[in-house]
């Protein structure tokens, strides 16, 4: 009886602990890996009359990076920025300065609010998802015009609504990357 109860206190919500730790490699590859594939998954072809999909990879990006501030360095907007330009099919350095910036921006309102709940970052994702978009509409070369702007507020409304589902999806993410192995040593 006293034994059960002492193998209970060796374990949390992850898993037992003696003899367990994270793997290094999944702590560092989980989150990089889903957003370059978020970001690969735009180039799929759906056919639409106008931009309809989210930035995905972008709203990894900022999933991640609000829910574990952590987790990813700044410099890696640049890194994530190349590869989201290699297939988005904007003009090559428009997503790696819009990255590049989201990273710096996050970074601030990290320093100014460092305790936010849910609410707050579905405010600041939205906000910066609607610049992140328009600012990729001008940088593509199209004028901002009245017709333009209707066929965008679809995406931007699909963008705000999908954010809370990428986010708990970077949360069951986490859990993954965080789950316990045995270790020898």
């Amino acid at each position: 009886m006293i034994e059960r109860r002492a193998y209970k206190t060796r374990r949390d919500r992850f898993g037992r602990q003696i003899n367990r730790d994270q793997s290094p490699f999944l702590l560092v590859f989980v989150p990089w890996a889903t957003i370059l594939l978020a970001s690969y998954l735009q180039s799929v072809p759906i056919a639409t009359a106008g931009p309809l999909l989210p930035p995905i990879g972008f709203l990894f990006l900022l999933a991640w990076r609000l829910l574990r501030p952590g987790v990813l360095p700044i410099w890696s907007g640049i890194i994530f920025g190349i590869w989201d330009d290699l297939f988005s099919g904007q003009p090559l350095g428009s997503a790696i300065l819009l990255f590049s910036a989201t990273m710096l921006a996050i970074e601030i309102i990290d320093m100014r609010f460092p305790w936010r709940g849910f609410a707050q970052d579905w405010l600041i994702a939205s906000i910066i998802v609607v610049i992140y978009i328009l600012t990729a509409t001008l940088v593509s070369g199209s004028r901002l015009s009245l017709p333009l702007f209707a066929s965008i507020v679809p995406q931007l409304l699909l963008s705000i609504i999908a954010y809370p589902f990428v986010a708990f999806i970077v949360s069951r993410l986490d859990r993954l990357r965080l789950m316990r192995f045995r270790t020898v040593s």
